[in-house]
């Protein structure tokens, strides 16, 4: 009977152990956001220029990417720890609540709707529903100028019929499968403008290939507030990340990161937003 004793506890030491080092050897995220040498997956946009992209050498650039790494290094990684994740609209409140992701900057518009799935922090950047037009067209000054021009956006976006219903009722929606063929459509004159939100317009006519050929107008049709997405509930992640925002403001490093990968368009963004402070 004592040795029954003594191999039950033995056991139980073992099960311990072995316990400890799966623990050990797990590479998921480091849920505290502390670092410690392991990875985290962060989501974001691989489409868009000059918000989040995947170049053909597998490297990302844009805003949103330099947002996540400045706020991912003050959590504790290194770049070489940050593992990107494409994070599709439809998939983000999915990919926060299985923790697929630690958190998302991914252009993703802080709105009551998204507040009852997942928390945000931020915002970080203050976007606007814009159109872009051709840098020679001098016939579109407001937005009711729109009628009876062709309008272009992406297959299943609401940013055109937003244009026709509040704006232009006139305009001619035209729907292409990717803003990449709205811009060859605008550059050969098939179409009149395009719009989404001005970051990203600003992203597309900061790309070599488009410089000089496309301007914004700077109509400021809707309020985009961009947070970062993270799993409901995190208070002290959502505290940490905006600290780190903050931090990037007060730096400098926020100001970089705009005219890094907007200026070219010529882009007039809004100031820093303050943490917290979500403008409808």
């Amino acid at each position: 009977m004592q040795l029954r004793k003594v191999t039950a506890a033995s056991a139980a030491v073992l099960a311990l152990a072995l316990t400890a080092t799966a623990c050990g050897s797990d590479d998921k995220d480091d849920s505290a956001g502390s670092g410690g040498g392991k990875k985290i997956t962060i989501g974001i946009k691989i489409d868009q220029p000059g918000i989040g992209l995947k170049t053909p050498d597998g490297k990302f650039t844009g805003f949103d990417v330099d947002v996540a790494t400045y706020v991912a290094k003050e959590l504790g990684y290194d770049a070489k720890d940050i593992n990107f994740k494409e994070t599709k609209s439809a998939d983000r409140e999915t990919s926060i609540e299985r923790g697929d992701v630690k958190f998302i900057a991914a252009s993703y518009s802080i709105n009551d709707e998204r507040l009852q799935k997942v928390d945000f922090a931020g915002p970080y950047l203050l976007a606007h529903q814009d159109i872009l037009v051709r840098a020679d067209d001098t016939s579109i000054k407001s937005p009711e100028d729109l009628n009876n021009k062709k309008l272009c956006s992406v297959t299943g976006s609401t940013s055109a019929q937003n244009v026709k219903d509040k704006l232009a009722p006139k305009a001619q929606l035209q729907e292409y499968g990717g803003y990449s063929e709205c811009l060859t459509g605008l550059e050969n004159k098939a179409v009149d403008a395009l719009t989404t939100d001005d970051s990203i317009l600003a992203g597309y006519a900061s790309q070599d290939a488009n410089k000089g050929k496309f301007k914004l107008a700077g109509f400021k049709m809707t309020n985009e507030n961009y947070g970062i997405g993270l799993k409901k509930g995190d208070a002290d992640l959502k505290k940490k990340i905006n600290d780190a925002l903050t931090k990037m403001v007060s730096d400098g490093s926020w100001d970089k990161a705009v005219e890094a990968n907007f200026g070219p368009a010529g882009y007039k963004n809004e100031a820093a937003p303050k943490i917290g402070n979500v403008v409808k």
